[in-house]
């Protein structure tokens, strides 16, 4: 599963971050690490872009750079 598959509200744990380059760069440079716990919080009205909370703060990001974003959704309570 990708990270733009996620509900809003779910929370889910990075698996893996994929793309090449500087996007790879980028994403892990917001945080975007595998083992990190993140929680979709808020869609844009037209889609995208998704709104994220992970490590304390508040991330927005692309759908098109979400996709690039392997989680494991967390079920039931924590």
């Amino acid at each position: 599963m990708t990270l733009n598959e996620l509900p809003v509200g779910a929370s889910a744990t990075i698996k893996a971050v994929g793309g090449e380059g500087a996007l790879r760069r980028r994403l892990l440079d917001m945080g975007l690490t595998p083992k990190t716990r993140v929680m979709l919080r808020k869609v844009a009205p037209m889609g995208d872009p998704i709104e994220l909370w992970l490590r304390g703060y508040e991330l927005t990001i692309r759908r098109e750079d979400a996709k690039k974003i392997e989680i494991v959704e967390e079920r039931g309570c924590p």
